[in-house]
């Protein structure tokens, strides 16, 4: 099924399990879904795994706590060339708008780092059930941009064992207002981003990313709230690796 088809659909997610042409049960959040939308028996619908799987099928049940899908069409989608967001713990609501636009945008992970003036915000998006938070969001905005891959979601870090966990080699980008201006300039996959707290990244921050051999760049003379600058930052990298796919191809 052509995407401009499956936009028109109205989407689920698939749980823990791969999509696959078979029938699949899924829970009641499923179902409130599938009664807002006033969705009969037989209509045809979308179905997203997270992990590169994207079927249609057809509602066959639904009861007050399950509704049944069974899936005739299936497509697999390899995983984008990776970026990676580093951004703040912040305010909780902040960070779950970020969470939900990064994953419409392709982010290929999402984690959030303690970095020193992330300690003065209160309340602050950290810990485990605010990651569940975090990946409900995701789960949400995948089935909405009809995205074939979840960003993975590590733990919430310190700065350096976020660094310490980084994939080798690729293009390391910080956002800091000291920097050159960012643009569609050659980047090389894997890409990093890391982006700072409100109130900008620390001396001792930037010595740390800069050993890491993170490269500072800026967004421009405005000062941007940390979500709008990671959302900008990895729009554009996204557009640059897209360009030099085409290029190389």
């Amino acid at each position: 099924m052509e995407r401009d088809d499956l936009a028109s659909l109205a989407g689920f997610f698939s749980g823990d399990e791969p999509v696959a042409r078979r029938t699949i049960a899924l829970g009641e959040d499923a179902v409130h879904h599938a009664r807002v939308r006033r969705l009969p028996i037989g209509d045809r619908v979308y179905v997203a795994d997270g992990v590169g799987g994207r079927g249609t099928g057809s509602i066959e049940r639904v009861t007050k706590k399950e509704i049944e899908i069974s899936i005739d069409d299936v497509t697999r989608v390899g995983r984008a060339a990776e970026v990676h967001l580093l951004v703040p713990i912040a305010d909780r609501d902040r960070m779950l708008w970020c969470a939900e636009k990064c994953t419409e945008l392709g982010a290929t992970s999402w984690r959030a780092v303690m970095w020193n003036r992330s300690r003065s915000v209160s309340p602050r998006g950290e810990g485990e059930s605010f990651r569940a938070r975090v990946r409900a969001r995701m789960k949400s905005a995948l089935v909405q941009a009809h995205a074939p891959w979840l960003p993975d979601l590590p733990d919430d870090a310190s700065l350096d064992r976020a660094l310490a966990d980084l994939p080798e080699g690729g293009t390391r980008l910080a956002l800091d207002a000291s920097g050159s201006a960012i643009g569609l300039e050659r980047v090389v996959a894997p890409v990093i981003i890391a982006v700072g707290p409100e109130g900008g990244i620390e001396p001792d921050e930037l010595r740390l990313l800069r050993e890491a051999s993170f490269r500072t760049v800026s967004l421009g003379a405005n000062v941007l709230r940390f979500e709008t600058a990671a959302v900008a930052a990895l729009a554009i990298v996204r557009s640059a690796l897209a360009s030099s796919e085409t290029t190389n191809g």
